[in-house]
């Protein structure tokens, strides 16, 4: 099966690109399924029932979340609908559940959606969390597996591939809106340390740049804004897996001028 991923969407900039992009990506490379993350994708911070139907009538198949998945209250009744997750790893009794397990192509795939500790909400223990979780996949027969790991720190979403490289198919991670140089596969298990963002890329992580200059100039917060006119930019990573384990994979950054840059995942031997 070919799987993508697509990481923050950042509010309505994110969601035309999407929009004009996803469908002829999808059909030019056969993709059967795609993810992505919600996390900004209704005016910068979480999502809304309206965008939410959006993103979903584009091509994306499940939506996973992050720290931002309470800011817009509309959604959480449909937290409890199995297409739309946030992260595995919030306290027992949170509404909603961060694991999915779909069909796709005559084969199961489980989205995993983890968030990390650094800078983020307290939660349960990322790595035992994970861990358990993708063990009782493996007890059930599923090997497809892909992780979304919503983290500040390079170093915890690095750790994550140490623990779970040979056990799951993928692992991406989001939150940072800057997207890394090291697409690789390791062990069978497709890694990239930050997807980057989907949305506005001539600011500061998507957003107008007045507020955050102000903010590192001053130390006097605000609101952030997405800006009204922008150079955008969509980034999308698509695997090609079988039995579990990724046998090839590459990421698009499709540029809102015409440009695509493609990039293939080196293979550790």
């Amino acid at each position: 099966m070919k799987i993508a991923f697509i990481g923050d969407i950042i509010g309505r900039p994110g969601r035309d690109m999407i929009q004009k992009h996803l469908p002829k990506i999808k059909e030019e490379y056969g993709v059967d399924f795609v993810i992505a993350n919600y996390e900004n994708a209704s005016h910068g911070f979480g999502l809304t029932t309206k965008n939410c139907g959006e993103l979903f009538s584009f091509g994306v198949d499940v939506m996973t979340g992050g720290n931002h998945t309470w800011d817009k209250k509309d959604i959480l009744p449909l937290l409890e609908e199995d297409n739309l997750l946030r992260p595995d790893n919030y306290p027992e009794g949170v509404v909603g559940t961060g694991c999915g397990v779909y069909d796709v192509s005559g084969e199961k795939l489980a989205v995993l959606n983890i968030m990390g500790h650094y800078g983020m909400p307290y939660v349960d223990n990322a790595f035992r969390c994970a861990q358990k979780r993708v063990e009782e996949l493996h007890d059930k027969g599923i090997k497809n597996i892909f992780v979304d790991f919503h983290a500040e720190a390079t170093s915890e979403k690095r750790a994550m591939m140490m623990l779970l490289q040979g056990k799951v198919s993928g692992i991406i991670g989001t939150h940072t809106h800057v997207s890394s140089d090291d697409f690789q596969i390791a062990n069978n298990t497709a890694y990239l340390t930050d997807m980057g963002l989907t949305g506005c890329r001539d600011n500061v992580i998507g957003m107008d740049a007045k507020q955050p200059l102000k903010q590192f100039l001053t130390g006097l917060k605000g609101h952030f804004d997405i800006p009204k006119k922008c150079k955008k930019i969509l980034q999308i990573a698509i695997m090609d897996l079988n039995d579990g384990k990724c046998i090839e994979a590459f990421k698009l950054k499709v540029f809102d001028n015409g440009n695509v840059i493609k990039t293939d995942a080196w293979i550790e031997e």
